[in-house]
């Protein structure tokens, strides 16, 4: 006992540093994160789970001697409380925590300066006190200098295992299987802790890379079995309906649905969308399924019919994969294809997916005239964008498959007074007020590009897709969202549905219909396919045609939530759709029953990804093309 104490006391300076890092750790779940508990259990889980990270973290400094021990311990308090920040930054846009695949996007970090100093706040200073407290401790020559350590680094080590065992054991014992739920960040972090987490997300990343080296091609049998075994046949007077017909699908930039038909101080939010409904087929129940690549992840699955990744972005982890993707199949059937975006060709390493995908050009920001006037926020404006887009549509060949990405309705919600059309909205969250104004700027500038295009003659030979990218207001405006929807809170029902975002599919000559099917990202592309009069019989596709007969009413979202006209499934609870209502453990049938699906929808989707599996399938003609 008196080895022990004795130890302790050569060591005081480590244990303060973990237990102020463990402490500032517990804080930002309470506070920052708001991470909730339900029981005792979970608490005690909270509040120790930090404990063994800090313990392996700082525990480095020991390997150091003398007076650079005491610096390490600093230096080591820092790395853990900016690994903290980072994900405080991160969290408070995307509701979500920095996984190695987000970290190794470098070339996004430029054009994210606006952005990162908007979601700052002076209060974040308290994350760094505990290295202030340590930096001060030892710049006073307030620690002792303890000579040469002997068992105690081996020890210390070996403690830090041994408490993260005991966390883990008890966190599968509140919640079973919980390192196979890896699309559930929060729950993992809740239970083992940030730190822990990245950890984990390292072993997933390297285990991820390894299933490319692994996989063979009779991998792709069991995807395309699954696949074909869900297809739907499409509805005749629909398949054709736009065949040789020009293509504009636009994305328009953070887009969700509550703003369609909704006001603002009793003006109209989105006009023109509102109107474009009434001659348009709208799916007012259709989902993004987004996860950290947002806008990137919307355009891999709007292009190729696939989720995206559960972390990172495909367009960074898998850039080089064999797709079948929209521009490529129509590129193969006569049509240009092509992406118009004012922004740099190396964010979301865009210059390197485009090629991938089959795009035969890509306008990227040097094909634009940007200045200082017509730029706000992220950069050029949308109605500038759409205006000089067109003399860029005429140089094209026809048909064109043409991709148009938006900007001015982009977090953090810029915008000059000079092009503000309603008022923002008054509320603690300044990100839900600003988003009013970049909306309803959006829609003007979508409205003056459809009479640009019917000037420009490519009107009536065309179809028009526009559909919402991702979310705008995350799940840290609640209070502020609840507000504005008059609500008395956002619960997990509410969450869900707050992911509709907007999906208009207009063909000049066809009258209007709003369709309440459940819907998402992964169906526009066989819909778009049948629309053009191409069969989708050998495609990989895990979407289905939204005007087919026999499509069913359903979405998952690539957090393993998932929609149908009855239920909705989210946080591991069954909602009833109709009431918003939780429904009793013997109630909940219509979840059980969908439940497999959406697990095995997104479980194939990795493997054909992760494996890069289409390289070994050829929908042509059905023929597995040999191991390379």
């Amino acid at each position: 006992m008196t080895k022990i104490k004795a130890g302790f006391r050569r060591l005081q300076f480590f244990w303060l540093a973990v237990a102020l890092l463990s402490i500032t750790t517990y804080v930002l779940y309470k506070v920052a994160f708001t991470i909730p508990t339900e029981n005792m259990m979970q608490e005690f889980l909270l509040f120790i789970n930090p404990i063994s990270s800090s313990v392996l973290l700082i525990g480095v400094a020991l390997l150091f001697r003398n007076k650079a021990r005491n610096v390490m311990v600093v230096v080591l308090s820092f790395i853990g409380s900016f690994i903290l920040y980072g994900n405080l930054l991160f969290y408070r846009f995307y509701s979500d925590f920095l996984t190695l695949p987000v970290l190794l996007q470098t070339n996004n970090m430029q054009d994210l300066s606006s952005s990162v100093f908007e979601l700052m706040s002076i209060w974040d200073a308290f994350l760094f006190t505990n290295v202030l407290v340590l930096a001060v401790l030892v710049a006073r020559k307030s620690v002792p200098v303890v000579g040469r350590l002997k068992r105690e680094p081996i020890l210390i080590f070996s403690l830090a295992i041994l408490l993260f065992l005991g966390n883990l054991t008890l966190a599968q014992t509140e919640r079973p299987q919980l390192l196979t739920r890896s699309f559930d960040r929060d729950m993992i972090v809740k239970n083992i802790g940030v730190f822990n987490f990245h950890l984990y997300d390292i072993f997933l990343q390297s285990q991820s890379r390894a299933q490319r080296v692994l996989a063979d091609s009779s991998d792709i049998i069991e995807v395309k079995n699954y696949v074909q075994a869900n297809r739907k046949e499409p509805d005749p007077e629909m398949f054709g309906a736009a065949e040789g017909k020009n293509v504009f699908m636009i994305s328009l930039e953070s887009l969700q649905s509550f703003v369609i038909d909704n006001e603002i101080n009793g003006q109209e939010v989105t006009p023109f969308l509102n109107q474009l409904k009434e001659d348009s087929y709208y799916f007012e129940n259709f989902y993004h399924q987004t996860e950290q690549g947002k806008t990137s992840d919307s355009e891999f699955i709007v292009a190729n019919s696939m989720f995206g990744r559960s972390s990172g972005a495909v367009f960074f982890t898998h850039a080089q994969n064999d797709y079948n993707a929209t521009p490529e199949i129509l590129g193969e059937n006569g049509y240009y294809s092509s992406v118009m975006h004012a922004n740099n060709r190396t964010f979301w390493n865009r210059d390197v997916v485009y090629d991938t995908l089959g795009y035969d050009h890509f306008y990227d920001v040097s094909y634009y005239d940007v200045t200082e006037e017509n730029s706000v926020g992220w950069g050029l404006k949308d109605r500038e964008f759409f205006e000089q887009s067109i003399d860029l549509l005429k140089e094209q060949p026809q048909p064109f498959y043409s991709t148009f990405i938006t900007l001015t309705n982009h977090f953090p919600f810029e915008l000059g007074e000079e092009d503000k059309m309603v008022d923002e909205f008054d509320s603690n969250s300044g990100t839900l007020n600003r988003y009013f104004p970049t909306v309803r700027y959006m829609d003007y500038a979508v409205e003056q590009f459809f009479e640009d295009i019917k000037e420009a003659g490519l009107y009536e030979d065309s179809i028009f897709i526009l559909y919402g990218d991702h979310y705008g207001i995350s799940g840290n405006h609640n209070v502020a969202m609840a507000e504005y929807l008059e609500q008395d809170e956002i619960t997990p029902f509410d969450s869900v549905q707050l992911q509709r975002v907007p999906l208009f599919i207009h063909i000049p000559g066809h009258d209007g219909e709003t369709i309440d099917t459940v819907s998402g990202q992964v169906d526009i592309q066989p819909t778009l396919m049948h629309l053009l009069g191409m069969s989708t019989k050998e495609d990989i596709q895990f979407g289905s045609d939204l005007f087919s007969p026999e499509n069913e009413s359903y979405a998952v979202l690539r957090n393993g939530s998932f929609i149908t006209d009855d239920v909705v499934w989210t946080n591991n609870t069954c909602y009833d759709k109709s009431t918003g209502e939780p429904l009793e453990e013997s109630e909940v049938e219509a979840c059980e029953e969908f439940a497999p699906r959406a697990a095995s929808d997104l479980e194939f989707s990795d493997k054909v990804i992760y494996g890069d599996l289409l390289r070994f399938y050829e929908p042509d003609n059905q023929n597995l093309v040999e191991t390379e």
